[in-house]
C-alpha cells in the first residue's frame, strides 16, 4: 500500500513510523532484525530503508594507489524485500541522485516494482566526503527534483530508451525530504521552500521532514510551504538525541539549531545514559505535541539502534 493510503486510511491518527539504515558489509541481518523486532508490536505501516552513496577505497599496487569504488552496506532493495517478506509491512528504499547513474536508478526501480514495492523517498545526496559540494556523476541526476520527473515518467510506462505499453507498469509513491530550519544549501527558507514546491510539482507525494528539535519550527514550516502551494502530508522526522557530542555534531553536520532547555539539560549529565534518557524524555515531549496537532506520522530516525525510540513509542502509541 502506498504511503499517502495509509495516512488516508488512519482517518486523521498519527501513524508510527521509523527508518532504519542497512548492516555493514559482512555483519548479519539477524542484528537489524533484532532491532526492529522491539518496534514492530506499534504497528508501523511502513519503514524506511537509507541507502548510503559510493565510497573510494585506496589499494597499494605495485607501489602505486589504486582506487577503487566500494559500498559500505548492502543493497537497500534487498534490505527491504527481506523486511517485507519477514513482517509483512510496506517499506520504503531511498533512492539517491548521488552515485547512481540515471540507467543504474532506473534498474533499482524495475527491481522495487517486481518486488511489489510500492514506495520510494527521493533524495539528491549528500556530497562526496573529499568534495566540498555536491556533484553528480557523469549521467546521474544533479536535483532530487530531476530523480523525482525519472521516477514519475517510470509511471506512465516512460522508460530511459524506449516507452512500453503494459498493463503492469509502476505506480510509486513518492516521498522527498523537507527542510525545518532549510537545506544548509539554500540562501534562505523562503527560496528552499520554492524547490521543495518544484519537487512536488514534478510529481512528489508527500514529503519527510528533516529533524528538528523545536516544534515550533515544524509548525511554522508547515503554514509556509501552505503559503507556498504545497498540499502533500508533511511527516515530521524525530530523532531522540544519543550522546553529548549531538550538541555540536548535529549542528554543525545539518544546520540546526537546539533550545537551549535541550542543551542545558545534556550539559547537566555526567555521562552519555543520563543524555540518552534526556534525548528520550524530550522526544515524548515533542511527539506529544505533535500527535495533539494531528500530524499525519511521527518518523523516527532509529539510527540502526531502537530501545530509545521503543522507549518514547511505548509512551504514544
Amino acid at each position: 500500500m502506498k504511503v499517502t493510503d495509509h495516512i488516508k486510511n488512519a482517518n486523521g491518527k498519527t501513524l508510527f513510523s521509523f527508518e532504519i539504515i542497512p548492516p555493514k558489509k559482512g555483519n548479519s541481518i539477524q542484528q537489524l532484525y533484532n532491532n526492529i523486532d522491539p518496534l514492530m508490536e506499534f504497528n508501523p505501516p511502513f519503514i524506511d530503508v537509507t541507502t548510503s552513496r559510493e565510497e573510494y577505497l585506496y589499494i597499494e599496487k605495485d607501489g602505486l594507489l589504486d582506487r577503487k569504488i566500494t559500498r559500505m552496506r548492502p543493497g537497500t532493495v534487498g534490505i527491504c524485500a527481506a523486511i517485507s517478506h519477514k513482517y509483512n509491512v510496506d517499506t520504503v528504499p531511498h533512492v539517491l541522485c548521488g552515485g547512481f547513474t540515471k540507467e543504474e536508478t532506473e534498474y533499482l526501480l524495475v527491481d522495487c516494482h517486481y518486488l511489489g514495492i510500492h514506495n520510494v523517498m527521493a533524495l539528491r545526496g549528500d556530497a562526496m566526503k573529499h568534495e566540498q559540494y555536491f556533484k553528480a556523476c557523469d549521467g546521474g541526476h544533479q536535483f532530487a527534483k530531476e530523480l523525482v520527473g525519472q521516477i514519475q515518467n517510470l509511471n506512465k510506462g516512460q522508460y530511459l530508451h524506449d516507452v512500453i505499453e503494459a498493463d503492469g507498469k509502476s505506480d510509486f509513491c513518492i516521498g522527498v525530504a523537507g527542510y525545518p530550519e532549510k537545506h544548509l544549501e539554500a540562501p534562505s527558507l523562503k527560496t528552499d521552500l520554492k524547490r521543495l514546491k518544484e519537487k512536488i510539482d514534478a510529481g512528489a507525494d508527500y514529503v519527510v521532514t528533516q529533524m528538528f528539535f523545536d516544534n515550533q519550527k515544524y509548525f511554522e514550516f508547515v503554514e509556509a510551504a501552505k503559503a507556498e502551494g504545497i498540499n502533500v502530508p508533511i511527516i515530521p522526522g524525530i530523532k531522540p538525541l544519543a550522546v553529548k557530542r549531538h550538541l555540536q555534531l548535529l549542528p554543525q553536520v545539518f544546520k540546526i539549531d537546539l533550545p537551549e532547555d535541550l542543551i542545558d539539560a545534556v550539559e547537566a549529565c555526567k555521562n552519555n545514559q543520563q543524555v540518552r534518557q534526556v534525548g528520550v524524555e524530550w522526544a515524548i515531549q515533542q511527539s506529544k505535541e505533535l500527535q495533539a496537532a494531528g500530524v499525519p506520522v511521527l518518523h523516527y530516525y532509529s539510527m540502526g539502534k531502537s530501545d530509545n525510540v521503543k522507549a518514547i513509542a511505548s509512551e504514544l502509541f
